[in-house]
């Protein structure tokens, strides 16, 4: 790979804190068990955050696989 653009290098930084916090929520939401305290609704919802970043993830890596 070639040095990267800024944007480019903001995608690359932005997936890496992505990623960080989406080990961070599956940790949680696998290991935790607060996260079985938490209502079902809050459950839900955590999941549902979780697919989202995992989507938002993959589209990043998609993006900068085209650098």
């Amino acid at each position: 790979m070639s040095e990267l653009q800024p944007h480019q290098q903001r995608v690359v930084d932005e997936k890496a804190e992505l990623d960080d916090r989406l080990g961070k929520l599956n940790v949680f939401i696998t290991s935790n068990p607060v996260f079985g305290t938490l209502s079902g609704k809050d459950q839900e919802l955590l999941t549902a955050q979780r697919g989202a970043m995992q989507e938002y993830s993959d589209i990043l890596s998609q993006r900068i696989d085209l650098f």
